[in-house]
């Protein structure tokens, strides 16, 4: 099931890229705004496990943003393809978690064919990667991307639920993401793998 792209151009993709590369917090809540509830949507259909879809969702979204960060998306116009590609291997993923045998999971037919059972395991351990990182960054840290990611809010927003200003919101937030992404890398390495990347979707 693919994510909709709405009536969005190549050109307005190749903005949002850019300016979520630029640190735009604006950039990021438009990004979680508008494909929150569409990777959710995906994610409750084929799990039929809201809970489950909503982890998918928080995990998909920091994934595609530490990518952006990153500019590690070759082509910004195709970023829909690229937020909903993720989201699947995601689910597929969550799928052969489930399974005690590694049998193969039917995909559907979206699925990008370079999909494997070799990189299904990656994504496992990248999954237990990046919730480790989530555990190691300070707790309101942690809240504050969590709201913006998953929930779609703006540190304007979010002030209020933590007891900060809207710039110190702001400022926590870009602090969580270098924070995550710097987690990230230590813990990969410390296992021994790749850093965490989605240039297997395109």
């Amino acid at each position: 099931m693919k994510i909709a792209a709405g009536s969005g151009d190549a050109k307005r993709w190749q903005d949002l890229t850019d300016r979520v590369r630029q640190g735009d917090s604006s950039a990021e809540e438009e990004l979680s705004m508008h494909f929150h509830p569409r990777i959710v949507a995906m994610a409750v259909v084929r799990l039929r496990d809201p809970e489950a879809a909503r982890d998918i969702a928080q995990e998909a979204l920091l994934a595609v943003l530490l990518a952006l960060r990153e500019g590690k998306l070759r082509e910004p116009e195709k970023l829909s393809a690229f937020v909903s590609g993720t989201a699947r291997n995601l689910v597929n993923n969550h799928f052969r978690s489930l399974r005690e045998q590694p049998n193969p999971v039917a995909l559907d037919p979206q699925t990008p064919s370079a999909v494997n059972l070799a990189t299904e395991a990656e994504l496992a351990e990248q999954r237990r990667t990046v919730r480790g990182a989530l555990e190691r960054i300070d707790p309101r840290d942690r809240v504050i991307l969590l709201l913006t990611l998953v929930e779609g809010m703006n540190p304007r927003e979010i002030a209020p639920r933590v007891g900060l200003s809207a710039e110190n919101v702001r400022t926590r937030k870009m602090r969580a993401i270098r924070q995550v992404t710097q987690e990230l890398q230590k813990l990969s390495r410390k296992k021994g793998q790749t850093p965490l990347s989605t240039e297997t979707v395109s």
